[in-house]
Parts: structure tokens; sequence; C-alpha cells
């Protein structure tokens, strides 16, 4: 009975040990993918599967959504110590370094300059913003699958409500707080207000909403001059005069719109007609074009004090070296950077493509010509910047700045000095590894 009982035992951990890992009954070659998309993009992404498995009779993809963020990391982490690793994941930069450090994953090198690599003249085609976000300590470990700037989005109908011109959107700072407080309004008199300018996205710096809050700051201390760390990464730079300025702006419209009673979420408040200008992605787009009792543009966001800037951001595919078959997953991911794929998954889904030759395809082209909305998008690219690389504790850092931003829009604490309590702590963390060094 014992016997019988630890060979039930080993059966059922062999069977979930191997549960991540798709049997392959058809002869045919397996690569399980990993990914994040959001809902409205997995029909576009199962139709970019399709076109692979006819282009390529021999291979099954085998897609496998995971929720975002920590979940993903943390199942990533675990696959790997059973080892059940996907052969491919989608990746946020972020939590690249957990993954190289447990010796996880390819560095891309490996494939690049292979074979069936890349010419110098196709990675020089890739964005440069998009491959920096996927290197750590300057080696590219994985390859950007898609990417995406963060614009202004604004409600037509309501600037002309409040004699603002629709075809002339805030073009500085100035005029985004001018047009804010103008869009801001009590319409029923009851004392309370019922329409919001400009959306500030102050989330608990401990909610699932916290990074993204960071992501939309982030630009705002890029256009005052500021930057986040030094090259070196040996200091924090977030707290200098431009992150003052971003964060004292931010809390100058909050207070001006009385935004703390806003409830909805950036999306839901645009499409109601409750807020009449948000920062958004073209992951939204699908949502935006449903709209019928209004019309709406979209445009850069607004100069600041010393340039233009938006961030250009983007998920990556990463190789794993549980992988059975890396080439394979390589042909994948080389396969989605083929110009005509990227063209034709930007068209689906509403993200931008990660090559320039891209925007340079006549197909593609009338494709934007008809869509004015991804246009718009496409066009800030020339003005985008990628988050600065920070190696270790980019998480914690993250944190550390929302809480500032938290305590500064939600809590009332001072500007300067949240700043300053932010990057000491961040500062202490960089510390701690230049001191290994």
């Amino acid at each position: 009975m014992k016997f019988f009982f630890l060979l039930l035992l080993a059966v059922i951990v062999f069977f979930f040990s191997c549960s991540d890992k798709p049997e392959n009954t058809d002869g045919k070659i397996t690569i399980t993918f990993w990914h994040s998309f959001v809902s409205r993009t997995i029909p576009s992404f199962n139709n970019l599967v399709e076109w692979y498995e006819k282009e390529n009779p021999n291979v099954k993809i085998v897609a496998q959504y995971v929720p975002s963020g920590d979940p993903l990391i943390q199942k990533l982490v675990t696959a790997i110590q059973s080892n059940t690793a996907p052969d491919i994941s989608w990746l946020h930069s972020d939590f690249l370094h957990k993954l190289v450090e447990a010796d996880a994953i390819y560095k891309m090198d490996h494939f690049i300059n292979g074979t069936d690599g890349l010419s110098k003249e196709e990675m020089n085609d890739i964005f440069p913003q998009s491959l920096q976000s996927a290197k750590w300590r300057d080696t590219l470990y994985a390859m950007p699958m898609e990417a995406t700037t963060l614009a202004l989005i604004y409600n037509k109908n309501k600037f002309k409500e409040a004699g603002l011109d629709p075809e002339k959107p805030p073009k500085d700072w100035n005029e985004l707080y001018d047009y804010a407080m103008k869009l801001t309004k009590d319409k029923d008199g009851d004392g309370k207000i019922d329409q919001y300018g400009f959306y500030i996205p102050a989330f608990p710096a401990s909610g699932p909403l916290s990074v993204w809050m960071v992501l939309q700051w982030t630009p705002f201390l890029w256009q005052a001059g500021g930057e986040e760390i030094n090259k070196g990464q040996t200091k924090d730079l977030y707290n200098n005069e431009a992150g003052v300025q971003a964060l004292s702006f931010w809390k100058k419209i909050f207070e001006g719109e009385k935004f703390y009673n806003f409830t909805l979420t950036h999306d839901l408040g645009f499409v109601s007609g409750t807020v009449a200008m948000i920062m958004d992605g073209p992951w939204d787009l699908p949502e935006f074009r449903d709209i019928k009792n209004f019309d709406w543009g979209i445009t850069y966001l607004p100069s600041g004090p010393v340039k233009r800037a938006t961030y250009m951001a983007g998920e990556h595919l990463a190789i794993f070296k549980q992988s059975q078959h890396p080439g394979e997953a390589w042909k994948f991911i080389k396969w989605i950077l083929r110009p005509d794929v990227q063209a034709k998954f930007s068209e689906e889904s509403g993200y931008l493509p990660v090559r320039r030759s891209v925007l340079e395809l006549p197909k593609y082209k009338k494709f934007l010509e008809r869509d004015p909305a991804m246009k718009s998008f496409v066009d800030q690219i020339e003005i985008s910047h990628a988050r600065a690389p920070i190696d270790f504790f980019r998480v914690e850092i993250n944190q550390n700045i929302a809480e500032a931003i938290e305590k500064v829009i939600i809590g009332n604490a001072d500007v300067k000095s949240a700043l300053d309590e932010a990057a000491d702590k961040s500062n202490k963390l960089l510390q701690s590894i230049n001191n290994k060094k």
C-alpha cells in the first residue's frame, strides 16, 4: 500500500510539473508563449499566430494569458524553479533583471549574431527607445514586440461649449492649466463639480496603478528638463528643480479642479463626457472609436518649460534557457519583427510598430491616412524618450516616486520635501549596490 501511495504521488508530481508544457501530439514543434495582452488585443494576436502557423506548418504556437505585473513575474519565477518555463514570455522591462540574475533567459546576441540572425541594418531599423528598454546593463536580453506613446486626448464638443477652439488644443503647460480651469464646471449649480478639465492620474502608491501614475508623470519631468537618475546610476535626480516643477504643476491642476472628488477611471470619465482631457496610449483607441455622442481629437502632450516630450514604452519578448526549441522560438520573434507583420499587427491591435521602415510601407501609410488618431500617436515617436535604464531596484524606485506623488497630490505634503524623501530612500538602495562593486 505504501509503495502504491508513493507511486501515485510521483505520478501526480510529474503531471503537475509538466502541466505548463503542452504535450506534442501531432508531430509539430510546440512553442509556448506567455503574454498579458488586454482582451481587446488578444484577437489581433491570435490572427498573428494563425498567420505564422500557416507559413510554418511544422510549428504550433500555444499562447497562454497570465495577468500582467507581479503575477506574471511570480509565475515565471515559479516556472523556472520547477523547470516548466515557457519558450517565450512577454515582459515589462522593469522585471528583466530578475530573470537575468536567475540566468533564465538568453542574451539576444546569441540569436542576432547567429546563422538566422539580424543584420546591422535591420537592428538599426528598430527604434532605439524600444531597444534601450530591452537591455540590462547595456546587454540586450529581449526584443521589442510593439510600442506605445502617450498623447493628449480631448473632447472637441466640450471645447466648443467652453469657448475654446477645438482645432487648437493646449500647446504648453500654461494653456493646459488655462483650458483645464475653463473646462471644469459646476453645470447644475449645486456647488459640486460635474465636469473636469484634465485627468490627473493620482492613484494610491500601494495599488496596481501606481506604476501607470509614474509613467504619466515622467514626461512632465522631462518636459521641465529633468531626468530620473544620473548616467552612472549612483544618484536619483527627480527631486531637482525639474521634478519640483512637474509635481507642483500636477498639484496646481488637481487643486484647481477639486479633482479629489473624481472617482471614475480615465477612459470611462472621458467616454462619459465627465472629463474633457486625458492622457492615454493607442491601446484604448478601439474603445474611443465607439464614441458616437461627441467628437474627439488627439494631439501632442503640451510642451513644458524646457521642451516637448512623451515616453515610448512597450513589451518585450525573451527566450528562456529551459526551452527545448530556442531556435524555433527565435524564428517566431524574428518573424514578429518583420515589417509587414509589424504593420498588420499595428493596424489590428492599436499598438505602434517598432521599426522605422514600417512607417514607409505604402499600405501602412494609407492606413495612417485613413486613421488620423493612430497617426497622432505615430507622430509622437519623434519626441519620445525611453525611461532611463536602472539596473537595480527599478520596482522600488518606482514605488518611492509613486509615494511622493501620492503624498503631494492626495496628502498635501510639501513637494520638495516629498521628492527629497523619495530620492533619499532610492539613493540608499543605489548606494548598497555601488558599495558591492
